[in-house]
């Protein structure tokens, strides 16, 4: 499991206001030198920014919302802010701020500020709300909540996007400060390498940790197929006494996160539920682990619970596995990504293959009304915020190719 549960009081973590660090980080891209190196993209290209550069010269606040399928989505938008010659605000996920003084220290310094998504963060949400209100600066915020590494589906997304930009409309409104916008932002990450060469030591490797027989007699796409296969298999064993076949995989795959969240959710909140996952997940974390943060826990009671937290990271794992997202549409990236997310789930690290060209590209405003929210299950914000997107992945996926074997 990655270290994204912090067991110790939360302290919000303000977004550092200056230029002068910002300035000297764009004029030597310094990002971009960053995700060379760690995150092995080499090239970039930014679509349509003169869509946001139009929002910035109205004076319009301006909320950044993209889709979130890799870490380095955060540092690949400094292509964009160096583009139209602007700074962001960005929230960040309170982890983040404890992985090493210097990590904490560059986000901060580049406009980041910390959320608390195991509670209710009102500092947050206020600053995200203020930052739209002064627009001095855009602000991104990933509504999808957490990376998702399947660049071409958008999950599920959280509704705090439109409750921080419908905050911003009412003050801007009430203020004579002029419009609020969402501009939906698509993040779309081709491999131009040598796709054989990149995976099938990863697969090697992952058959050998498995105890299986190197499969080099099945065509890599069989192979990849096999090991999810082998892998969903293997969890159904764990959390439901067995692995089931002869039904569609997007049943197995909800009926392995009931089987998981279910009985913590009878235990915890004391009905069980079969809805959107992370919600589920962030009901489950604010009842664990204020406990566990106060210290007054017996080792064999921490133990169990952190014992839960890792039952409830793998839950959230599956719900990013799309059924048939390979079968689909075999693609160069959809392959990379599918062999990464095995190897991020079993050894919590990625290799770097390097060759990745990442294209930023920039939709049209969504214009943001000051009125509530009307009454009812959908939200028209949200609804066209996730139609936005999709449509813009969609299009985007053109730009993959298609898994050619040698």
């Amino acid at each position: 499991m990655q270290k994204i549960i912090i067991e110790k009081p939360y302290r919000f973590v303000p977004p550092h206001r200056g230029t002068r660090w910002p300035d000297f980080i764009q004029r030597f891209n310094l990002y971009g030198r960053y995700l060379k190196r760690f995150e092995g993209i080499t090239s970039h290209e930014v679509r349509h920014s003169d869509r946001l550069k139009k929002s910035l010269d109205a004076g319009h606040g301006i909320l950044l919302a993209p889709n979130h399928s890799r870490i380095s989505d955060p540092l690949v938008l400094g292509f964009l802010a160096r583009e139209v010659d602007c700074h962001l605000y960005s929230m960040a996920s309170w982890h983040l701020f404890n992985q090493g003084w210097f990590k904490a220290w560059a986000i901060r310094l580049m406009g980041g500020f910390s959320i608390f998504r195991e509670g209710i963060d009102r500092k947050s949400l206020a600053t995200a709300i203020d930052a739209m209100v002064e627009a001095k600066r855009p602000l991104v915020v990933f509504s999808e909540g957490s990376t998702t590494r399947t660049n071409d589906h958008l999950h599920e997304l959280l509704d705090g996007v439109a409750f921080v930009a419908r905050s911003a409309a009412k003050r801007r409104a009430k203020e004579g400060l002029g419009d609020t916008v969402i501009h939906p932002i698509g993040i779309k990450y081709v491999f131009r390498g040598d796709i054989d060469a990149a995976v099938l030591p990863v697969l090697h490797e992952i058959e050998h940790r498995l105890g299986w027989r190197t499969s080099e007699e099945l065509s890599l796409l069989e192979r990849v197929e096999r090991m999810g296969e082998g892998l969903l298999a293997l969890e159904e064993i764990r959390y439901a006494g067995k692995a089931k076949s002869g039904i569609e995989l997007s049943l197995r795959t909800a009926d392995l996160i009931n089987a998981i969240l279910q009985p913590l959710e009878k235990e915890w909140l004391k009905e069980e539920s079969s809805g959107s996952v992370l919600p589920r997940i962030k009901a489950l974390r604010s009842r664990i682990l204020p406990d566990m943060i106060t210290g007054k826990l017996s080792a064999e009671e921490r133990e169990r619970r952190w014992m839960q937290l890792e039952d409830i990271y793998v839950a959230q794992q599956i719900s990013c596995y799309i059924p048939n997202y390979l079968r689909d549409y075999p693609s160069v990236d959809r392959l990379l990504e599918t062999v990464e997310r095995y190897e991020e789930d079993l050894k919590d690290t990625t290799t770097i293959h390097g060759s990745l060209h990442v294209i930023i590209d920039v939709d049209t405003p969504i214009l943001v009304s000051h009125e509530r929210r009307p009454k009812g299950d959908e939200d028209p914000l949200m609804d066209e915020l996730k139609q936005r997107l999709q449509a813009k992945l969609n299009e985007l996926k053109a730009e993959s190719q298609l898994y050619s074997p040698k």
